[in-house]
């Protein structure tokens, strides 16, 4: 991902106080998310902190959405989608699942790595798939 794109991505924010709508963005290696009013930015997931809150960490929460990811088989993409849910405590862990070709491949990481979860998705994938395009570079 180049620093001039913006991925957008919504899902939903649950904690103990309930649950609402949320939209997520990438950009340039940076993440962002408007939580109750708050904005928490951070270089990756697990380090998500609110801007001008004093950088009080994002945490006791869990963030879940979904996003397109085409896989690449023998030089023809085919529509698959990523599920994410980051569960954000005493440590981040990570699970994404990507729903492709009527199977689900699944990765689970602690610390929120999301490029190491998708090492690990990519490592299950058929041999010749792979990812039609990169995510989150950077973050």
């Amino acid at each position: 991902m180049s620093s001039e794109s913006t991925e957008v991505w919504t899902g939903w924010y649950r904690d103990r106080r309930g649950a609402e709508a949320i939209v997520i963005t990438a950009d340039g290696g940076r993440v962002s998310v408007r939580v109750r009013g708050i904005e928490y930015t951070g270089a990756s997931f697990a380090a998500l902190t609110a801007a001008g809150e004093g950088g009080q960490a994002l945490t006791g929460c869990v963030l879940e959405w979904d996003l397109p990811l085409p896989v690449v088989t023998g030089g023809a993409a085919q529509q698959a989608t990523l599920s994410c849910l980051l569960t954000l405590g005493e440590r981040a862990d990570l699970s994404l699942t990507l729903h492709y070709g009527g199977t689900a491949f699944e990765a689970v990481v602690a610390g929120g790595d999301f490029e190491g979860a998708l090492a690990r998705l990519r490592g299950q994938l058929p041999e010749g798939a792979d990812f039609g395009r990169r995510l989150l570079s950077a973050v």
